[in-house]
C-alpha cells in the first residue's frame, strides 16, 4: 500500500476522486492546505474517511512521517521547484503537478535530486491514458496506420477575467507563463505521445483576449523526428471549450471528438484511405483492443505498476523535462522569429528561464 499526502486541495479534488477508485494501490492519509476550510469542504463533498484522511496546514510536518511515501503537489506553478525538492529530500516519492517547473535548469536540478536521493518523481499527464488512444497506438502498432504524414490540434477554450481574479494568474510570476504552458500542455504531450519526438519548432504567440501579462494565443508548426508535420492552435478566447485531435497517417485517418479535458477517453474515428474491407479489417481488429483505466485513474494505476517494480506506461520525469524544452522551444522562437531544433541543451538563451526580464 502506496500513503499518499495531497498538498492542495484545488485540482487535488480531482487527484482524490482518483485515488479513491485505486485502494487496492494507494491510501491518502493527508490532504493538505494552507485554506483548511477548502480542505474540510473537498472532504466532505467526496466522502472520504477523515479517520484515515487527516487534514493538515503543515507541509513541513507531512515531509517528517514516516508514515508518507508519496506526496502529491497540487499547488501554484511556482511553488513546484522547492515544493518537489523538499519532498525528494525526504525521500518521499513525488507527483507534480503540471507544468512541472518554470525552466529547463530547474527540471534538471530535480532530475538530480531524484538520483541523489533514489526516489521518482512524476508530472502529470493524464490525457494519454484513455481508450482511444489506446486504439491508435494499437493500430500503429499492428501495422495498420503506416507512415505518419500530417498532424494537428485544436486546444481554442475561454477564459473571462473571472478566471483571472485569482492573483497568481495571468502572470509571470504566478503562472510562469501562459496558454501555451498552462493550457496546451497536456495537448502537446498528447502529439509526442502519438507522433514521437519533436525536431524543430516554428511558433508565434500574443496576448489578444484578456489583460494579463502571460500570452492567451499561440500559432505553432512542427517537424517531429521521424518527418511528420503537425500544427498547434491555441486560444483562450473561443466561445467554448473544445479540443480537437486529427492525424492522417498513410493507410488512415484518426480524428478526436471535441472534449476539451480528456481526450484520450473521447470517441474517436478511425477511417481507412484505402478499400472497404480495409476499413473493415480496421473495424475488427479495434474490437479487440481492451479499455484501459482512463484519465487520472490511469495515469495513477500506470504509477503504481512502476513504484512495484513492474510496468511501463508511467510517466517519467524525462517526459517531464522534455514538455519543458518545447515550451522553451515555443517561446524562443516566437521571441526570436526563428526556427527552433530540439533537443536543448544548457547553451539554449532560455535554458535558465524563459520568463521575460520584467517578469523575473
Amino acid at each position: 500500500m502506496i500513503n499518499v499526502a495531497i498538498i492542495g486541495a484545488g485540482i487535488g479534488r480531482e487527484h482524490l476522486r482518483a485515488y479513491r477508485q485505486l485502494t487496492e494501490h494507494f491510501s491518502v492519509v493527508s490532504l493538505c492546505d494552507i485554506d483548511l476550510e477548502r480542505a474540510v469542504e473537498v472532504l466532505s463533498a467526496e466522502g472520504a474517511d477523515p479517520t484515515v484522511t487527516r487534514l493538515s496546514d503543515d507541509f513541513a510536518a507531512l515531509l517528517a512521517r514516516d508514515d508518507i511515501d508519496l506526496i502529491d503537489i497540487c499547488l501554484p506553478p511556482h511553488l513546484h521547484l522547492e515544493a518537489s525538492l523538499s519532498a525528494l529530500r525526504a525521500k518521499k516519492h513525488v507527483i507534480c503537478e503540471k507544468p512541472l517547473v518554470s525552466s529547463l535548469a530547474e527540471a534538471d536540478r530535480l532530475i538530480a535530486a531524484c538520483a541523489e536521493n533514489k526516489r521518482i518523481l512524476t508530472p502529470v499527464f493524464q490525457y494519454r491514458y484513455g481508450h482511444a488512444v489506446a486504439k491508435l497506438k494499437a493500430l500503429i502498432a499492428g501495422g495498420y496506420a503506416g507512415k505518419p504524414l500530417i498532424g494537428s490540434i485544436e486546444t481554442h477554450w475561454r477564459r473571462d477575467a473571472d478566471y483571472y481574479a485569482n492573483p497568481w494568474r495571468g502572470t509571470w510570476k504566478g503562472e510562469q507563463g501562459g496558454a501555451v504552458l498552462g493550457h496546451a500542455i497536456h495537448n502537446h504531450d498528447l502529439l509526442c505521445a502519438i507522433l514521437g519526438p519533436i525536431r524543430k519548432v516554428a511558433a508565434f504567440t500574443d496576448t489578444r483576449v484578456n489583460e494579463i501579462e502571460v500570452e492567451d494565443c499561440a500559432a505553432i508548426s512542427f517537424q517531429m523526428e521521424n518527418g511528420a508535420l503537425a500544427t498547434s492552435s491555441i486560444t483562450l478566447g473561443a466561445a467554448d471549450d473544445r479540443s480537437r485531435f486529427r492525424f492522417c497517417f498513410e493507410k488512415l485517418t484518426a480524428e478526436s471528438d471535441l472534449h476539451p479535458y480528456a481526450p484520450a477517453t473521447g470517441s474517436w474515428t478511425f477511417t481507412a484511405r484505402g478499400t472497404a474491407q480495409d476499413q473493415q479489417a480496421i473495424d475488427a481488429f479495434l474490437q479487440t483492443v481492451p479499455a484501459p483505466a482512463q484519465g487520472f485513474v490511469g495515469f495513477l494505476g500506470a504509477l503504481a505498476d512502476r513504484l512495484a517494480g513492474g510496468g511501463q506506461d508511467a510517466v517519467t520525469i524525462e517526459d517531464g523535462r522534455r514538455s519543458l524544452e518545447l515550451v522553451s522551444a515555443i517561446y524562443e522562437s516566437s521571441r526570436t522569429s526563428k526556427f527552433v531544433t530540439l533537443p536543448l541543451n544548457d547553451e539554449c538563451s532560455l535554458y535558465h528561464s524563459w520568463l521575460p526580464n520584467e517578469g523575473r
